[in-house]
């Protein structure tokens, strides 16, 4: 069998970039191991996660209006059954709708494990009815774009289905009494949150001495705040798991920090300590792809690898490992491939925590204009001057502009409070259209809302801002 074009798993940016040439009118084999498309963000990852943490999200808001407005219902009973059912019914609607949509754009679909044999060949392992006979196919390009799996440490394999990574946190075997989640990331963090809302008593420990490195300290603690209150205080940074070993239906855990020391035992361990590139085992080693030091394959900007006949895009491709970003990368790979004159020079990839709050951030961050010793001005909003944070209760939130304070261009945001995620898309906008704070400052936001906070930090960059007092900026 021979394809113009094979794309090399079914993710988010495999079947965007097979989409697309499907459309240009290429002849596209699209091959994924899975039993479904989707990838990790679907199947596995994105997509389940927000599910219930949209669950949890509702319990919290629940609890906020006895609280806060006196508003009072029962405590609430969770259907661990039917919530499973729930997330599995999201997870088969949309992937059930992608299968459709490569039937009707005519994209043959192999279910099946590729292995390079050398730079225009795969094999295709597995009993699948839609491998081919031979079980090979050729083609003229390939888009590479396996994604990546959850990592887990040598000593944390201890054989037990109590210690588990996010795939299997997500598949809700239960609500144990206990948890311990390795890693103080946002996937750690957002399951945290999910099974502490639905009960669960968790702890987080952390190596380094913040949670959340890769986002500005400001609007990681607001977040930090309402985590201690959520994990009753069990978070503890600074500190190194040891060892695990399953001791009594339970696992027995070591610590080595300022916190915590010792031994203790929980019901699950959540072991979240990043992700690395499926790039092993796929036979690279039988094409020209060169693979950096942590396995991500080398490509230059129009996603293109050592090999002529090969394109990497997504978690393969290097961070950041963003479903987003995969999709893009697929669409411009294909654009290469058709000989158009594209290149990847994005300006801001959004990045988003679905915890309570939210954080987003796109552009350059404060703590990277530290390190490169860029100049940027920070403006930066309170939301407890906003009236919709007021109204809603949620007034712990933050925005903030970082402007080059010589062409007064926005170089970059962030923000930390709920819906966060949506609102950065403005942002995203306004860095990529190389906007002025002036543009956005002037730009008619609707009252009350969230979106305003944008309008308003850039405001506070002028000293204009109506809700809160800053001296007027003095040009020089």
């Amino acid at each position: 069998m021979h394809s113009q074009l094979v794309v090399l798993g079914g993710g988010p940016g495999g079947y965007a970039a097979a989409f697309l040439a499907a459309d240009e009118g290429m002849e596209v084999t699209l091959v994924e191991a899975d039993s479904r498309l989707g990838g990790t963000c679907l199947l596995r990852g994105c997509i389940p996660s927000k599910a219930l943490l949209h669950v949890a999200r509702v319990i919290s808001e629940v609890g906020e209006l006895g609280s806060d407005w006196g508003v009072r219902y029962g405590e609430p009973s969770v259907d661990v059954h039917r919530l499973r059912e729930r997330k599995e019914k999201v997870i088969d609607t949309l992937s059930g709708g992608l299968a459709q949509l490569a039937k009707r754009r005519n994209v043959t679909v192999i279910h099946a494990k590729g292995v390079f044999e050398d730079s225009t060949t795969l094999r295709l392992e597995g009993d699948s009815p839609s491998i081919p006979a031979g079980g090979k196919i050729t083609f003229d390009h390939c888009v590479l774009a396996t994604g990546s799996v959850p990592a887990m440490p040598p000593n944390f394999q201890i054989g037990s289905d109590r210690v588990v990574d996010s795939t299997g946190a997500l598949a809700l075997p239960d609500i144990p009494k206990t948890m311990l989640v390795i890693g103080g990331g946002y996937i750690g963090l957002e399951m945290g949150t999910v099974y502490a809302s639905l009960g669960t008593e968790v702890t987080v420990v952390e190596l380094l001495d913040g949670l959340l490195m890769g986002a500005d300290r400001d609007l990681v603690k607001p977040l930090e705040r309402r985590l201690l209150q959520l994990f009753g205080g069990r978070i503890y940074l600074n500190t190194r798991v040891g060892s695990l070993a399953e001791v009594e239906n339970q696992v027995e855990v070591t610590f080595e920090g300022p916190g915590k020391y010792g031994h203790h035992r929980f019901d699950r361990v959540l072991v979240s300590v990043g992700r690395r590139p499926v790039t092993r085992g796929i036979g690279l080693e039988n094409t020209q792809v060169q693979l950096d030091q942590r396995g991500f394959a080398v490509c230059n900007e129009q996603r293109r690898t050592a090999d002529p006949h090969i394109y990497a895009i997504g978690d393969v491709a290097g961070e950041p490992m963003l479903a987003h970003k995969a999709t893009h990368e697929g669409r411009l790979a294909v654009e290469a491939i058709l000989g158009h004159s594209v290149a990847w020079d994005k300006a801001a990839i959004p990045a988003v925590v679905f915890t309570d709050p939210e954080i987003a951030w796109a552009g350059l961050t404060e703590e990277e204009a530290k390190r490169t010793g860029r100049k940027v001005e920070v403006a930066s909003y309170p939301w407890a001057a906003s009236g919709r944070a007021q109204a809603i209760g949620r007034t712990d939130g933050l925005t903030k502009w970082l402007i080059d304070p010589e062409t007064d261009r926005v170089l970059g945001c962030g923000m930390v409070g709920p819906g966060a995620g949506e609102l950065i898309a403005e942002a995203v906008l306004a860095i990529e259209m190389r906007c002025e704070a002036r543009d956005v400052a002037e730009a008619i936001h609707p009252h009350p809302t969230l979106s305003e906070t944008l309008m308003n930090a850039a405001e506070v960059y002028f000293g204009t801002a109506t809700e809160i007092y800053k001296p007027k900026r003095v040009r020089s």
